[in-house]
């Protein structure tokens, strides 16, 4: 490792570009004791902390900066939500389809219109935000100093501003710093929670809360809980590739084999983000609506210690997971490049019928996908059933953590690899084989 530190550091551009990176998270972890004006953090901290509930998982995706009532309370969640409704409009609005394959100006467009969207959702969001803390500032007295328009506009203002500046900060990431600066943003605020999550369990330990062999066993979990993670991250689904031999003048070129690498979960940490996105939406509806009874039963069934909820969690998760795989990877297209290149999938034909097949092989390994991404999703639910645990132990917190480092890891490797370094994943002492999954050809 000492070996690999030192090769980063002889790479001037990928040096700067980790120390940009950190720079920039280190700001957005100042900017969450940045507080909004005219409310009482110690207050909303309570409340937080009373229990398992929606705010909870909303304060886990925001960093912590919903507890202390920061400018970042809506944290990145709205920027997530707009994508997801580009997404899908693309799906049925020509126009914005045609601007995906205009390449990188169509992208800029989108990238545009993204955060419109944003802007939209955080005004929309901001006045709930300011409601609820209005309406708990009746059952909490002294939550929010002085309850009326001014601070619901100097409320929207503030979470505007912070969730566009933290909008900036991760699209500055993605393209001068190293890895996707939005799912940065939200690692970092997850890994921020980590000592305070270890130093409470310890004291539940010793409060005799949690015995001694149940911590070695839920540590145990953990780890390998982590191994699964890293496992199926990295388990692919390899089609042989056969390229035709092809004479230029005496000699014959082609005919190596090679295959075509299909991710086991090619969607990654996405459709978990955005499924936990379209779960807070509603609740900031109902926000609208106290006194309505069926909003009330909607926010009680959104709580995710409720069976309801995960139930709704889980569909979402296997919808985005097939959504989003094919929106990045169409079959057609890989079909016509194999054609193009006089290349083929042995035992199928060129053109239509290799494109049907990657599609059924892309089929099957999504379902798989998807099928592991619940699994670990609804781990918290299981967990907290046996422990008193903090929310941030396994699930969706830990699967984002572990894919987001490996993605940045991949990433720096790449940088290495292309100036001839050794990198981390391929230097022997830390070696992370490429699994392969199962049904290879």
């Amino acid at each position: 490792m000492a070996d690999v530190l030192t090769n980063i550091t002889r790479v001037p551009e990928l040096r700067n570009r980790i120390l940009f990176t950190l720079g920039l998270l280190g700001i957005y972890r100042l900017g969450i004791f940045v507080p909004t004006p005219g409310v009482d953090r110690a207050v909303m901290s309570e409340v937080i902390g009373s229990g398992p509930s929606l705010l909870g998982l909303f304060n886990m995706f925001s960093g912590g900066a919903l507890e202390r009532l920061s400018v970042f309370a809506l944290g990145i969640m709205p920027y997530i939500s707009a994508s997801i409704i580009i997404q899908l409009l693309a799906v049925v609005v020509p126009a914005i389809e045609r601007l995906r394959k205009e390449g990188e100006q169509g992208q800029k467009k989108i990238t545009q219109y993204t955060r419109y969207g944003t802007i939209a959702l955080c005004l929309v969001q901001g006045v709930w935000m300011a409601r609820m803390l209005i309406g708990m500032n009746r059952q909490n007295p002294g939550l929010v100093i002085d309850p009326g328009l001014s601070f619901t506009l100097i409320t929207v203002l503030s979470l505007t501003t912070g969730t566009a500046f933290l909008m900036w900060l991760g699209e500055q990431i993605t393209e001068r710093g190293i890895g996707n600066g939005i799912s940065l943003i939200i690692t970092a605020g997850i890994i921020a929670a980590l000592p305070g999550s270890f130093v409470a369990t310890f004291g539940k330990i010793q409060r005799g809360e949690i015995q001694p062999l149940s911590a070695v066993v839920l540590g145990l979990m953990l780890v390998g809980v982590i191994a699964v993670i890293v496992y199926f991250e990295r388990a692919q689904r390899r089609i042989p590739v056969q390229y035709a031999r092809r004479a230029q003048g005496r000699s014959v070129q082609g005919g190596q084999s090679s295959f075509l690498p299909l991710k086991l979960n090619i969607s990654g940490v996405i459709p978990p983000i955005f499924a936990s996105a379209m779960l807070i939406f509603p609740t900031t509806i109902a926000g609208y609506f106290p006194n309505s009874q069926f909003a009330a039963s909607l926010q009680s069934s959104l709580n995710p210690v409720d069976w309801r909820y995960n139930v709704i969690y889980v569909i979402l998760i296997a919808f985005f997971c097939f959504f989003y795989t094919a929106v990045v990877f169409n079959p057609v297209d890989v079909a016509d490049n194999l054609k193009r290149n006089s290349s083929f999938v042995p035992g199928i034909r060129p053109g239509k019928k290799t494109a049907e097949y990657i599609d059924y092989v892309l089929t099957r390994i999504t379902a798989g996908g998807a099928a592991y991404l619940c699994a670990v999703c609804v781990l918290p639910v299981i967990f907290m059933r046996f422990f008193p645990i903090d929310f941030f132990y396994g699930g969706t917190g830990l699967l984002i953590v572990v894919s987001v480092g490996l993605d940045t890891v991949q990433q720096i490797e790449g940088h290495l690899i292309t100036r001839h370094y050794e990198g981390i994943t391929t230097a022997r002492s830390s070696r992370i084989r490429e699994r392969v999954g199962a049904g290879e050809s």
